[in-house]
């Protein structure tokens, strides 16, 4: 089912829904069903699985050369979302990301989601490695989510890259779109970004997922924003409580968004690791209720595969 349909069907109520990683090379996937287990009694309508692109690692030999290495610390989507599927009968959103995939790759994996059933899609053009000062797309890659977006758009026609294909059986993906509250960092502006953002859901984006945020106040900005530029789709924010101290300064310099004083002071006023998981539970159930009182379609929580914290808010607000 799609995630649009989901909306329409809740009529107005606030739905849960949450991310998660797939398990580390040479890890099962026990430890992912277990956080899923824990979150399932919260009904969630549908469960995003991210994508991560290949790293480089250099590889020294005998001889004292070293030899520039692509490896993949995390399994592909695909499979990951066809055992969460299977085994608990719940709908998935697959991240599809540019950075590290060729067009005939995405295509491929489209086509393996199409044939397990599995309608909706997160669009994004992902992160640049960190050996690279700005996002390289992959030879014969997409160097933005736009055209990452044309491509699944094409697939729902039944166009294919190369192949002419006589009798075809369109997809019929559900396309997600990311939007930043706070402004994408490569953006010179707000307004450069939004109308970046409205590209995105004209050329066939369905629904937004927003960038976390700790103030709700720059998600009600980014709203109203969206709807006086035009934009109507459905906008779900997204929400992560904050855990440790060390993520005052990580959060911000990795997602480029602020953190409010208040928070920032509460953080470093706790005197122990779980006092400070506290605070960020607090914080993040605050933000939820004050959100689900705006009728947000969906509270989506990015969970970094772990169920303690986000357990803990859903319990007090589903």
């Amino acid at each position: 089912m799609k995630v649009v349909d989901h909306i329409q069907a809740a009529q107005g109520k606030t739905l849960f829904s949450f991310e998660v990683l797939p398990p580390l090379k040479g890890n099962t996937i026990d430890s992912l069903f277990s956080t899923i287990e824990r979150l399932m009694e919260f009904g969630p309508k549908f469960i995003d699985v991210t994508s991560h692109r290949e790293e480089f690692i250099f590889k020294k030999h005998e001889s004292g050369l070293l030899q520039k290495v692509h490896t993949r610390k995390r399994p592909g989507t695909v499979g990951i979302c066809a055992a969460i599927q299977n085994k608990f009968r719940i709908d998935t959103v697959p991240h599809i990301i540019c950075g590290g995939f060729s067009r005939e790759e995405t295509e491929y994996a489209l086509i393996d989601l199409h044939y397990l059933g599995i309608d909706n899609a997160l669009l994004l053009r992902g992160d640049a490695l960190r050996s690279e000062g700005s996002f390289i797309p992959e030879p014969h890659g997409h160097s933005n989510a736009i055209d990452l977006i044309s491509q699944v758009k094409n697939l729902n026609r039944g166009t294919y890259l190369y192949d002419e294909v006589e009798n075809s059986n369109p997809s019929n993906f559900c396309i997600g779109v990311a939007g930043y509250p706070e402004k994408h960092f490569e953006a010179p502006s707000h307004k450069a970004d939004l109308k970046h953002l409205k590209a995105k859901v004209d050329a066939g984006g369905d629904f937004i997922v927003t960038q976390m945020f700790f103030n709700n106040e720059h998600f009600f900005k980014f709203v109203a924003d969206c709807r006086a530029a035009g934009i109507t789709v459905p906008i779900i924010p997204g929400l992560k409580p904050l855990t440790t101290k060390g993520q005052l300064q990580g959060i911000p310099r990795n997602f480029h968004i602020n953190l409010p004083d208040d928070l920032i002071e509460a953080v470093e006023a706790a005197k122990s690791p779980e006092a400070v998981k506290q605070v960020g539970v607090e914080w993040c159930i605050a933000q939820s209720k004050e959100l689900m009182a705006k009728e947000v379609p969906v509270l989506h929580y990015y969970t970094m595969s772990k169920a303690e914290e986000t357990e803990q808010i859903a319990a007090a607000i589903f």
